[in-house]
């Protein structure tokens, strides 16, 4: 396990795993958010967004985490395992109420100087509040990487499915050592 991309819908913990994993693996750690929302939360040009990440992938080792579906191809096509984490929609959608409102109230800077804003945190437009997104997205995102783990187009990878974090702290305790890949 050298290049991993780590997936799972908004608020499954996949920042903070794959910072952890990257550091234990000795490797780079890449988190596409910072690449693609620009200052202003502008999206970066989808051509420019694939030659970045491409440049990333190129390396020998590294961690990257999102769910980018305009990358995706040029992260897997050199990633030897995925990380998908699956955890219950009512724990993710509480940790993702949480870290949004934390991040509203202390303004606190993420990508590119981007903050997220009390507007959007009582918004119901999912493509303005991270949190109505990730609410209609957990579902979604479930069928779409189960769909994946199970593609022949993806027998290169290995799938690790983490459903609960009780799996996730497992697998950072011992990462060589993980749960049985996805079924494919």
């Amino acid at each position: 396990m050298r290049r991993v991309s780590v997936i799972g819908t908004s608020g499954s913990g996949k920042s903070t795993l794959g910072r952890e994993l990257a550091s234990a693996l000795g490797v780079p750690f890449l988190e596409l958010d910072s690449v693609f929302h620009q200052p202003g939360w502008a999206p970066l040009p989808q051509q420019e967004f694939r030659d970045k990440a491409r440049a990333a992938a190129a390396t020998d080792g590294w961690v990257i985490d999102g769910n980018y579906s305009a990358i995706r191809d040029v992260v897997w096509e050199r990633a030897d395992t995925v990380l998908w984490l699956d955890l219950p929609k009512l724990i993710v959608m509480r940790r993702l109420v949480w870290r949004t409102f934390r991040r509203v109230a202390t303004r606190q800077v993420l990508w590119n100087g981007n903050r997220e804003r009390w507007r959007n945190f009582f918004s119901l437009d999912p493509e303005q509040s991270v949190i109505v997104w990730g609410w209609r997205k957990h579902a979604e995102y479930r069928a779409r990487y189960d769909a994946a783990s199970r593609d022949p187009a993806n027998a290169h990878l290995t799938f690790i499915r983490l459903g609960s974090a009780r799996e996730v702290r497992r697998f950072l305790a011992a990462p060589g050592a993980s749960p049985a890949p996805a079924s494919k």
